[in-house]
């Protein structure tokens, strides 16, 4: 192996430990115990190090957030494969977004919540980011009817799961109505759309 593909492999494996080692304290201790200073002594590298690897935190969280999308997107690929049917796979792909953004808050914050330094919506959006939404989307086109745009019936339906999760987290949904109320995204949205 040559010497630059050997610093490329530490370089590489450092800039995951980074981001590995921040997601692990976010999920513990929530975003703001995150700091440069504090993943240095994680992984037990200087700040410069870091600073080698990612501009800042902001940086940082940028990368979780496409690992988390990568991530989504592989848990609604396999959850629409599974289901039966369009209103099935709707349904399932609405509990897998969910059940993930229940089991990783801090992932699902530095993907949705907080600003990061990614675009969205646009070509220049990281792969990631558009395969996660790819996977929402092949789970929707299935029950778009003439005349509507399946890509912002699409943002629709990621607006009321991200609207569920949203109010169910901070406490302004009882949790213990969450998958009736995720039945009856499904069931009006399919409705509707047919």
């Amino acid at each position: 192996m040559s010497i630059q593909k050997r610093r490329e492999r530490e370089r590489a494996e450092r800039e995951k430990l980074i981001v590995t080692a921040a997601r692990e304290l976010a999920e513990a201790e929530g975003w703001d115990a995150v700091t440069t200073r504090r993943l240095a002594a994680e992984i037990e590298y200087s700040q410069p190090v870091l600073y080698s690897h990612f501009k800042g935190k902001d940086a940082i969280m940028a990368a979780v957030a496409v690992e988390g999308f990568t991530e989504l997107a592989v848990e609604l690929r396999a959850a629409r494969a599974k289901a039966e049917g369009a209103r099935e796979a709707l349904a399932a792909v609405g509990e897998a977004y969910t059940d993930f953004a229940r089991r990783r808050p801090a992932l699902y914050d530095a993907m949705f919540t907080h600003t990061v330094d990614l675009p969205f919506a646009t070509p220049e959006a990281p792969a990631a980011l558009h395969e996660a939404f790819g996977e929402l989307l092949r789970a929707v086109e299935p029950i778009v009817t003439e005349g509507d745009d399946p890509g912002l019936l699409t943002e629709t339906y990621w607006a009321g799961l991200h609207g569920l999760i949203t109010l169910m987290r901070s406490g302004r949904l009882p949790k213990e109505a969450h998958t009736a109320r995720l039945t009856l995204l499904t069931a009006h949205f399919t409705a509707c759309a047919n």
